[in-house]
This record gives structure tokens, C-alpha cells and sequence, in this order.
């Protein structure tokens, strides 16, 4: 596992335990805020200065992350507890070699170089038996064309290692092969291999958060969040709720256990300790689920645990609970929400650095509003999420969505908001 049962805490700069993060955006800072309300010490690493994480760690580095020197003499120097791998611009060879050299990484080494590569990833999924949808691989615009041509149209294609739909395209028939191909290149990571995907006519996306640590034996156990809904524009999170449907049903129970048994096969086949985010198709018509992907770190859909979890049980805390050996308290496999919730993105309209924000309209009753605190703001990025909470996952949906609308953001003294009226909530 690499870590062991915690049952002391300590202080920071003295007797406490280091966590590094390697990336410091948006869901790295919660888990470091959640991390610090146990008296962890951070330390945070990204390519470029002043990111999210890095405003509230206690220290922070600025490097090349897929630099295998750079990281080493980062970790070297910190000689932290536990390194926790947040994006995936890193080089996830050299976690193979600090995990050696008795670092732990979390979940663990295997577990980062599984999920963060597609190819790897899904071949993973499909050894556990879960369903997925069908797929091809292709290395060039040949082999491209001819994956597409198998998989049949539409279909899915995605570059190999990338991150928030980026590189992603929908095809809908061969006039689109040669487009989606370029729009490949634009991959967070890499793009080298591309991944053609059936396309499936499913009812709705979920999360599943999944959580395995070491309970008070120092075995390994898991739990379980109830999932939670939600829907992207062009590959990208747009809006979560949670849990996933109002409606209780035999259907429903039984569409569930087979998520959670998904999960577990997934995760324990990756191994370690820490929170997994599986991203599923649910077609409830057929009663069929589909394994997409899986992350093995908190997830932007999951920002909406904040508001919807009872205290101290968001994504953030299970992460960091888990990997710093500290058991998950809840009786029973499921952990339920506290509250009904959703969260709804706050993208940029503008470009520019410093971006401010007018959220005058954004607090409405049973609403709050996440600024990430990102220095740079440029079309499409998002810069926040409204969180709200309501009686039923409509009225929440659309408080949020309502919400974030509202909100205003300047970064060149032109301020801009999002009024498109969205299709709502498929």
C-alpha cells in the first residue's frame, strides 16, 4: 500500500505529515484545504506560479512536471510523505521510481499510469469484464479513417492521454474523420494514439466516486458515494448534480449495484489507496451500464459533493483521508448526500490576466460561489462553479445553472457573461 493505518496527527513545519501535489488547479486546492484541517503540511507543484493550490500551500514550486529531473530533485529536496499526482502533464514513468526509492504515491504508481493514458486505461476496464462500448485504436490518418469506418458512425474519438474533453470530437459521419483527426492534436498530453469509441445512445453520464483506504487494521476496505449526474459540452464538465435521480425503484437498485460492482472491479484493479472517479453511461431504458473512464483523483464533477455531503465526506476529504492511512467512518458500503445539490460552471468570455468577477445575481437562497482564484482567464475557461442546494435535483439544477448566468467576468475592463440558453440538462 505504501502507508500505513494513521492514528497520530501532527504539526506543520515540525511533526506533521507532507503531502506534495503535483498540479495545484481547482481540485487539487480543495483537497489541500481538506488536508490542512488535519494539520497537514502542503507543498504544491505546477507550471506556472500563483495557480489555485499554490495560494494556500505552504509551499510551492514552479517546473516542468514532465521533467523527470526536476521532480526528482523536487521530491528529494521535500522528502514528502505522500506525492499525490493531480493532472496529466507529469511524468508518470518516474513515479515508478520514487515509489522504488519508498515514496508513496498515491493511489499508487501503477494506478497514475493506468488511468492518465486511454489506451492503457480501457484495457484495464475491459479485463475486469465491465461493459464498454466497443473500440479502436489508430496511430495516423490512415488507420484513423479505417478505425472510424469499423466502429461505424457516429462515434467517439479521443487522443490518448488528455484531460476535460480536450482533443475530443464526436463524429457524425466521414466528412467529420479528417476534422476530428487535427482536433486530436490539441491533447493535454498526448496525442500519438487516438482512441475511436462506439457511440452510445445511454439516458444519462454519472460519476461514481469510489474510496479504498486502510480501515483500522490496516486492511484495505472500500465505500461507495452515491452517484451523481452530469452532462459536458464538447467533452467538457458543464454541470453535476447529485444524487443522480429523485426516482427510487427496483430499476434503479438494480442499475446501482451494478455501477457499484463496476467500480470496485476498476478500482481494485488499479490498486492503492486514495478516491477514484468513475465516469459511466447509463442507458435505464435497457437497463444496461457502460464503463467509460476513470480518474484516480478527485473529479470537477464532484466539486457539487461539497454542497450535497454531510461534513467532513466531499471528494476532497475522502482523498485525502485516504491517502494519508486515516479510515472512512460510515457504516454501511453506500455513503448517502446530506443534501440535494448541483453545480453549474463559470466560464470566461473574455481573455486577459487578474480576471474579476460581479456576482451580485450568483447568491441566491441555498447558493455559493467557488472562484478557483485562477490568474489567467481566456475563452471557455472555467474560472468557478455555483453550488446550490434544493428539495428535488430539478429545482437545484436549475437554481445553479440560473445562478452562474448571472455572474459577470472581466480581465481586459470588458466584462461578459455567459447568456446562451443552454439545452437544459439532458
Amino acid at each position: 500500500m505504501g502507508i500505513t493505518a494513521r492514528k497520530v496527527l501532527g504539526t506543520p513545519y515540525a511533526n506533521g505529515a507532507k503531502l506534495m501535489f503535483l498540479g495545484a488547479g481547482e481540485l487539487g486546492k480543495e483537497t489541500m484545504i481538506e488536508a490542512q484541517r488535519m494539520g497537514i503540511e502542503i507543498v504544491a507543484v505546477d507550471r506556472y506560479a500563483n495557480s489555485p493550490g499554490m495560494q494556500v500551500a505552504h509551499r510551492s514550486y514552479v517546473t516542468n512536471m514532465k521533467s523527470e529531473r526536476a521532480l526528482l530533485a523536487i521530491v528529494e529536496k521535500e522528502r514528502p510523505d505522500a506525492i499525490i499526482p493531480e493532472i496529466e502533464a507529469i511524468n508518470t514513468d518516474t513515479l515508478f521510481k520514487l515509489e522504488k526509492e519508498g515514496f508513496f504515491v498515491a493511489p499508487c504508481a501503477n494506478a497514475v499510469w493506468t488511468a492518465m493514458h486511454r489506451e492503457r486505461l480501457r484495457e484495464a476496464i475491459a479485463s475486469t469484464g465491465a461493459r464498454t462500448s466497443k473500440y479502436e485504436y489508430a496511430t495516423d490518418l490512415e488507420s484513423f479513417k479505417a478505425a472510424c469506418k469499423k466502429i461505424g458512425f457516429p462515434c467517439v474519438s479521443k487522443p490518448i492521454m488528455s484531460s476535460s474533453g480536450k482533443g475530443s470530437y464526436v463524429l457524425k459521419s466521414s466528412k467529420d474523420v479528417e476534422k476530428a483527426f487535427k482536433e486530436a492534436a490539441k491533447a493535454r498530453g498526448s496525442s500519438d494514439k487516438i482512441i475511436v469509441e462506439e457511440f452510445i445512445d445511454f439516458d444519462i453520464e454519472i460519476t461514481v466516486l469510489s474510496v479504498r483506504y486502510l480501515n483500522d487494521k490496516g486492511k484495505p476496505e472500500s465505500k461507495f458515494v452515491k452517484p451523481l449526474g452530469h452532462y459536458q459540452i464538447e467533452g467538457d464538465y458543464h454541470a453535476s448534480w447529485h444524487p443522480w435521480t429523485d426516482v427510487t425503484d427496483k430499476k434503479i437498485d438494480k442499475l446501482e449495484k451494478e455501477i457499484y460492482d463496476y467500480a470496485d472491479r476498476i478500482m481494485n484493479k488499479l490498486g492503492g489507496c486514495g478516491l477514484f472517479a468513475h465516469e459511466m453511461f447509463v442507458d435505464t431504458k435497457n437497463g444496461k451500464v457502460y464503463a467509460n473512464e476513470t480518474a484516480c483523483r478527485p473529479h470537477d464533477t464532484g466539486l457539487v459533493t461539497i454542497a450535497s455531503m454531510p461534513f467532513g465526506y466531499s471528494e476532497f476529504a475522502l482523498h485525502a483521508k485516504a491517502v494519508l492511512g486515516i479510515p472512512i467512518a460510515w457504516e454501511g458500503k453506500v455513503i448517502e448526500p446530506r443534501s440535494t445539490a448541483a453545480s453549474h460552471v463559470i466560464l470566461s468570455h473574455t481573455e486577459g490576466w487578474y480576471p474579476q468577477f460581479k456576482v451580485e445575481g450568483a447568491y441566491a437562497p441555498d447558493t455559493n460561489v467557488l472562484i478557483f482564484g485562477k490568474p489567467e482567464a481566456y475563452e471557455e475557461r472555467r474560472l468557478g462553479v455555483v453550488l446550490a442546494t434544493a428539495n428535488n435535483v430539478e429545482d437545484a439544477k436549475k437554481k445553479a445553472q440560473k445562478c452562474a448566468h448571472t455572474v459577470k467576468v472581466s480581465a481586459n475592463d470588458k466584462w461578459a457573461g455567459q447568456e446562451i440558453t443552454e439545452k437544459h440538462y439532458k
